[in-house]
């Protein structure tokens, strides 16, 4: 078999363990028979027979390789995923990318019917190096180009964390300039430095109650968190009770007529560009602020097409 062979099986034994805990070993070689001879278009040798021994030495393999936990319940009688939020969550965005991976290799002479996204590289080749001064607290320096000025300029910082928003990376850093926390987004860096000089997290930080409260990847810049209320028309509410802006959301009014839900959330620009993006299908009913500040985006957009002419 080949490597990708075993990776796949590894990986639909987890798929199935995530959709059913305590499957039974024969659940198990059923639905991974049926999911291999699927990948069988483009190898004919991930296909073999599927046994109890097999199993266990999966289970061993996927231990020492994604650091995935499986184990057998002998009062439920079948096998279940034994890991924390943050590692399911981790290797769920895993799964996700080698099933992308599988699928075009399948679809490969199906070019015709398959439509990627065209997107610039968005600065992984740097995830490694950034990790690796994360993990045993090196200082970086790298040149870094901001959207308003014209050429790059030097920065050395203390990575504390990475985060990603809407497809793109950022490495949650203390700018040593200023000594000011800030967010560096991986496609606008480039000579990426690792230094010898180590430095000490600091204890009081804590980068995901930081961004707990926030749409994004703006901090809240010393604001408080705010009760918001927004009204969504029944189409639009729909793909907002299917994709939640945030974990803090709750359903105020689920009707034909409208979608209301309530968030705790700083007013940060991440934000309100988030709302503009919904034009009319949104309405903000409180706090004031961000309703004003809602109001004069849309009025300003307004005016830039009052009386123009062609």
């Amino acid at each position: 078999m080949s490597k990708r062979g075993y990776i796949s099986r590894y990986l639909l034994l987890v798929k199935k363990l995530k959709v059913k805990p305590y499957s039974s070993y024969d659940e198990l070689k059923d639905y991974i028979s049926v999911q291999l001879e699927y990948l069988n278009l483009t190898d004919d040798d991930l296909l073999i027979g599927f046994s109890l021994r097999t199993l266990q030495r999966d289970i061993k393999e996927i231990r020492n390789l994604f650091g995935i936990d499986i184990r057998f319940s002998y009062a439920e009688k079948g096998y279940y995923i034994n890991n924390n939020e943050f590692e399911n969550m981790n290797f769920q965005r895993m799964v996700e990318s080698f099933d992308i991976f599988n699928s075009l290799n399948i679809a490969h002479d199906l070019s015709g019917f398959i439509y990627l996204e065209k997107q610039k590289p968005i600065g992984t080749e740097n995830l490694y190096g950034v990790l690796h001064s994360i993990k045993n607290r090196f200082e970086i320096e790298f040149s870094y180009q901001k959207f308003r000025d014209e050429k790059p300029d030097k920065r050395k910082v203390e990575p504390y964390g990475i985060k990603e928003f809407k497809n793109r990376w950022y490495i949650i850093a203390k700018d040593l300039s200023d000594g000011i926390v800030k967010s560096f987004c991986l496609d606008r860096l480039t000579d990426l430095t690792i230094a010898n000089k180590t430095f000490t997290f600091p204890e009081d930080l804590n980068i995901e109650e930081m961004y707990r409260y926030c749409f994004g990847i703006v901090g809240p810049n010393g604001e408080k968190p705010q009760e918001i209320v927004l009204s969504f028309n029944s189409e639009q509410g729909k793909y907002i009770k299917s994709l939640p802006l945030h974990e803090s959301q709750t359903v105020i009014i689920d009707s034909p007529v409208e979608f209301r839900i309530s968030l705790k959330l700083c007013i940060t620009f991440d934000l309100v560009m988030e709302l503009l993006s919904f034009g009319d299908s949104v309405r903000v009913l409180k706090p004031k602020i961000l309703v004003n500040k809602i109001k004069k985006a849309h009025k300003q957009a307004f005016i830039q097409y009052e009386d123009k002419e062609e």
